[in-house]
């Protein structure tokens, strides 16, 4: 019995790859800048982490959530975006507004 590890299905050109790329990288810089910014305050300002800021908690532990939500919020934007983009192409692989 041989075990091949092989695509399930061929794939042909993914167009909207382009399209991702940017997307992707544009999402990145946002996150980025959010996070930078919670590894400055953190090293400049470490104190500041431990005021209580809402319902007793910390600006840590918010600042923490905010960047999980973050994250999975423009995950899904991604998402929509490609998901979308991807089917602005018809099989003759051009892109048709509509």
């Amino acid at each position: 019995m041989s075990m091949l590890h092989e695509p399930a299905a061929h794939r042909g050109v993914d167009h909207a790859a382009a399209f991702k790329q940017r997307l992707g990288l544009k999402m990145l810089a946002v996150y980025a800048l959010f996070y930078v910014a919670f590894v400055v305050v953190n090293v400049v300002w470490p104190a500041s982490m431990g005021w209580t800021v809402v319902a007793g908690l910390s600006v840590a532990i918010v600042w923490g959530f905010f960047l999980i939500i973050l994250a999975l919020v423009l995950a899904l934007i991604y998402n929509r975006a490609c998901t979308r983009h991807e089917k602005t192409f018809e099989g003759d692989g051009q892109v048709h507004d509509g």
